[in-house]
């Protein structure tokens, strides 16, 4: 008989990826970012044909995409090697030249929206306002630029307009738990939520007529639920709630009394459908368990973007009256069988303060286990790990590696309050509860002391640093991805909108000073004795290269084992294929050296 080898590294990281898309107003095309080439484009189906085909080659990731509602073009914007500064362009919906729009070197242009008759643009960019932003309204006829809103207290992004464009709705981003939302309707700014009180956030909001908006927030609730306000009577309304249940994301169905909305319970997404009429809420069965994207069009139709944790990136439909979803996209592991990926466990233990934690456990197939545990800290660290497809974790485990993944105090999805534990408490809490995670592992027998490695990135990148200083007796080798590794310098890089956030997410360097030396990483290099591979791009906007150089630098100058990989054309992750295959390939090898 024929045999095959084993797949390698780029068969799963061959896996495609979707980082979002958009359905067109008559429903005839979808359009959507994908790496099909190795590299980001636009790329369309005419629906409800299946075939994609390119519409663009400019090898960069896109941000956003917004159809004209009479289907003449789209505009979408395009950052450079994950520099995060996205530009404007208009392009045909049958592709051809990318035509600049709103572009200037070094600047960001987010949240794009068109006029119904898309002859004006909207958009927030940081070209003039660096700290708090404005939002500008282009007129693509005449080309004359205004400002609708200047930002002065927080970073104030464009949210959305109303049907006939009266009003105007904004977000203003305090912290990631102080999110407040205004609506700008007659030179008036009206605050959906109290402006001043404790803090509490709003996700997401929806016109569903000239004076009513339906929006999710948390405010005087620790888990966020679905509100009114009227516009005329300036009246706030708690509507519905879902206990343990966190309301994020909401979608209108035009011209009907329906709301969508995504929920968040733990590790998995929800998603019910609500009757305005009836205030009835239904739960709608899904094909995923987490939805990166839904968008709901005019026929009623909902077509969403989801993955499972052993299933892709894929896109689906549903029709309006239907049960039944359609799998638009057929992106999988090439090579690679369901069979052969890991369902992950949710455990729950107790941390040392008795706060339980929810994690989630891949456990290698017995038959290619190789006994060796990977402590996985997630990024945010105000995100969560879910049960959606990682080649990483896939690739691991098929390698005999299982990994566990805690979404210690900090990580959304368990309320309000349990969000808020890490701000200025980086390097404690959920240190320790990484830590117990471990324990539990070892006390129930599912993993073995002396054969632990750790690995993170972002957060997790600062985490695995941090780890490795303060417990470094728990690890055979460490792999920080683009983590920071010193608090002041990260305070200093980070960029300007986001320093107003910095006292109260990560700590003030002069009133906690020796808070933030205590957690900074590069304060415990003399424990930091086990080898690591650290890996950075160069463009990343959120933790500069400078902070891997500098704990580089340090570990070397004290002879300590340290592999170091650099791509010029990346950022804050993965963009290009070649780069990720290039690292897991060196991060297997790596904990290979080490087993």
């Amino acid at each position: 008989m024929i045999q095959f080898k084993k797949p390698d590294v780029e068969h799963f990281f061959r896996t495609l990826g979707i980082q979002q898309f958009k359905i067109s107003p008559d429903e005839t095309q979808c359009i959507f970012s994908t790496n099909i080439s190795g590299k980001y484009n636009l790329w369309a189906m005419n629906l409800p044909q299946m075939f994609p085909y390119p519409l663009t080659f400019i090898d960069q990731s896109c941000q956003d995409i917004c159809y004209d509602k009479q289907g003449r073009f789209i505009i979408a914007t395009f950052d450079h090697d994950g520099d995060e500064n996205a530009q404007l362009y208009a392009l045909q919906t049958v592709g051809g030249e990318l035509k600049p729009i709103r572009i200037q070197k070094g600047k960001q242009h987010l949240q794009p929206l068109l006029s119904d008759d898309g002859s004006k643009l909207y958009y927030t960019s940081n070209k003039d306002n660096e700290t708090f932003l404005n939002t500008y309204l282009y007129d693509l006829m005449s080309g004359k630029e205004t400002v609708l809103h200047e930002g002065k207290k927080a970073a104030t992004y464009l949210a959305d307009k109303s049907p006939d464009g009266l009003s105007i709705t904004f977000i203003e981003h305090f912290s990631n738990t102080n999110v407040r939302a205004f609506v700008k309707k007659d030179g008036e700014d009206i605050y959906l939520t109290p402006q001043e009180g404790v803090d509490h956030t709003i996700s997401d909001m929806v016109y569903t007529s000239e004076n009513e908006i339906y929006f999710t927030t948390d405010f005087e609730s620790d888990f966020s639920y679905l509100a009114r306000f009227d516009l005329q009577t300036k009246q706030f309304t708690k509507i519905k709630a879902i206990e343990g249940e966190e309301f994020t994301t909401i979608k209108k169905v035009k011209d009907r009394n329906l709301l969508y909305l995504v929920n968040k319970k733990g590790v998995v997404d929800r998603l019910y459908q609500f009757d305005l009429h009836s205030e009835e809420l239904s739960l709608v069965h899904i094909p995923v368990s987490v939805i990166d994207q839904i968008e709901v069009v005019e026929s009623g139709n909902v077509y969403i973007l989801g993955r499972t944790a052993t299933k892709t990136f894929n896109i689906y439909k549903k029709e309006e009256a239907g049960q039944e979803w359609i799998k638009l996209t057929n992106y999988g592991v090439p090579g690679v069988s369901d069979q052969q990926m890991v369902e992950p466990e949710v455990l729950r233990y107790p941390s040392f303060d008795g706060l339980e934690i929810e994690a989630l456990f891949f456990k290698a197939r017995e038959e290619v286990s190789n006994g060796h545990v990977i402590l996985w800290p997630h990024g945010g660290p105000q995100a969560a790990e879910r049960q959606s497809f990682r080649a990483l974790f896939q690739f691991l485990t098929y390698y005999g590696f299982s990994i566990l993944t805690p979404n210690f105090r900090g990580s959304t999805g368990y309320g309000l309050s349990f969000k808020k534990m890490v701000e200025k408490n980086w390097g404690d809490g959920p240190r320790h509860d990484n830590i117990e995670g471990l324990k539990f592992l070892f006390k129930n027998k599912l993993a073995n002391r002396d054969k632990v490695f750790l690995m993170g990135g972002s957060f997790g990148g600062y985490m695995s640093l941090l780890l490795h200083g303060r417990h470094p007796e728990y690890f055979k080798a460490v792999v920080d991805i683009f983590g920071p590794s010193n608090l002041f310098t990260f305070i200093n890089s980070v960029p300007e909108h986001w320093k107003p956030i910095m006292d109260q997410w990560v700590g003030n360097p002069e009133k906690d000073k020796q808070m933030l030396i205590d957690y900074s990483p590069d304060t415990y290099l003399e424990t930091m004795t086990k080898p690591m591979l650290i890996i950075q791009g160069a463009n990343d906007p959120r933790v500069v290269k400078a902070e891997s150089d500098q704990i580089v630098e340090s570990l070397r100058n004290k002879g300590r084992e340290v592999e170091y990989i650099v791509f010029d054309d990346e950022g804050h992750g993965f963009s290009k294929k070649e780069n990720e295959i290039k690292t897991y390939r060196a991060i297997l090898n790596f904990f290979n050296k080490y087993l």
